[in-house]
């Protein structure tokens, strides 16, 4: 029988290894959010179909480990894929004009990046 409060804690340490949030998780193993929230919570206990999904998208985590807790996670030798993007700041200071297909000059008034953990930053260009 799975225990629902360890179940849960076992959940979180899995998203706060991939830094994801409750909802991106969700997102990424495409189940609905209130899924998430229900069984961080305790008030439901993890189906089969969710399970799958889990281990099918994180080769890190053993079944027995999510289910019962024994065993380990991360599976050794085995490192989470995270996506890096590099960001020039000097580049974000200057003005940004990109030529369209019949020299027009058009210029970039702001550009919004997302993060995994729900944040976003936002830069807008003062130089227009």
């Amino acid at each position: 029988m799975i225990n629902s409060t360890e179940f849960a804690n076992r959940l979180k340490k899995v998203m706060d290894y991939y830094q994801l949030s409750p909802s991106t998780f969700a997102d990424k193993i495409q189940v609905q959010r209130s899924s998430i929230s229900h069984l961080l919570s305790g008030r439901n206990k993890p189906s089969l179909d969710f399970v799958l999904k889990v281990i099918k998208e994180f080769e890190e985590i053993e079944l027995y480990w999510l289910l019962n807790g024994k065993g380990e996670f991360p599976i050794k030798g085995t490192t989470p894929i995270k996506t890096k993007i590099q960001v020039s700041e000097k580049s974000l200071d200057e003005p940004m004009k990109i030529l369209a297909p019949q020299q027009t000059k058009k210029t970039i008034e702001k550009i919004v990046m997302f993060y995994t953990d729900g944040t976003f930053k936002e830069f807008i260009n003062q130089k227009k």
